[in-house]
């Protein structure tokens, strides 16, 4: 089990809806609405396959779904995160969650055909090992998009170090659970630790892991995805150090 692998296991895919509010259905809401704001289109085909690299729980599967692809191919290598993707997927039969490393899942293993969307979100691109596989995953959509098909990827620029007490970010908290993490900066990437404290009968126990994200400037993710092939359509910050590149396949 890789080192993003096991931080899953370990710690952060039992928190992770939580982390993003504990609403999957109101966040699928949310993303549907950032699909289409920033150019993924709803499909021409009625049997178009879209695939989400790296989905989670699912709030954007649950979108592209919703936007009315036949099949939405959601790949994870948390079989625990996919579980919870198939709960919350049962009124939706296009939705096909696949253990799978993401660079394994294209092109061709997740899907035969071309693919009409891929999509890439919530820093899961930073999660690849180096910048030769980030560079690798922009090759392998590129292949295997149909001619006007859309990649979008969403992802933290993480190139400006935080010094001092700054590192220490809080991410979420209620009555019975607090969230934080601290970043430590290495030239290409960036550890995250992780520290969930939750509340139990016997007071506050704190449950801690550590993980690594590269360091991406979205300058050179959009320089890679168009040195695949696509042509960049959207390519601009969002909020809280968030970036979106949008590109497509050219017919």
């Amino acid at each position: 089990m890789t080192g993003v692998q096991a931080h899953y296991a370990n710690l952060l895919a039992e928190h992770y809806t939580w982390m993003l509010g504990g609403d999957v259905e109101r966040v699928a809401a949310e993303d549907g609405a950032l699909l289409k704001q920033i150019g993924v289109a709803a499909p021409r085909r009625p049997d178009a396959v879209a695939v989400d690299l790296g989905c989670g729980p699912g709030p954007q599967t649950l979108a592209l779904a919703d936007m009315g692809f036949s099949t939405v191919i959601a790949v994870d290598t948390s079989q625990e995160l996919l579980d919870e993707l198939t709960e919350h997927a049962r009124s939706r039969p296009a939705v096909r969650p696949v253990n799978m490393d993401l660079l394994e899942a294209l092109p061709g293993v997740a899907s035969p055909g071309p693919l009409e969307a891929v999509v890439c979100m919530r820093d899961s691109v930073l999660c690849l090992p180096d910048h030769r596989d980030v560079t690798s995953l922009m090759e392998r959509v590129a292949a295997a998009l149909a001619a006007n098909g859309a990649f979008m990827l969403t992802y933290r620029d993480l190139t400006e170090p935080l010094a001092g007490v700054d590192r220490f970010l809080p991410v979420r908290s209620d009555e019975d659970r607090i969230m934080l993490c601290a970043l430590d900066y290495a030239p290409d990437t960036v550890t995250v630790s992780d520290l969930v404290y939750t509340r139990g009968d016997i007071g506050w126990e704190l449950h801690k892991s550590s993980y690594q994200k590269l360091r991406l400037a979205p300058d050179w993710v959009a320089e890679q995805v168009a040195a695949a092939g696509l042509d960049v359509t959207h390519h601009s910050p969002l909020e809280r150090g968030m970036w979106s590149t949008v590109a497509t396949k050219t017919a």
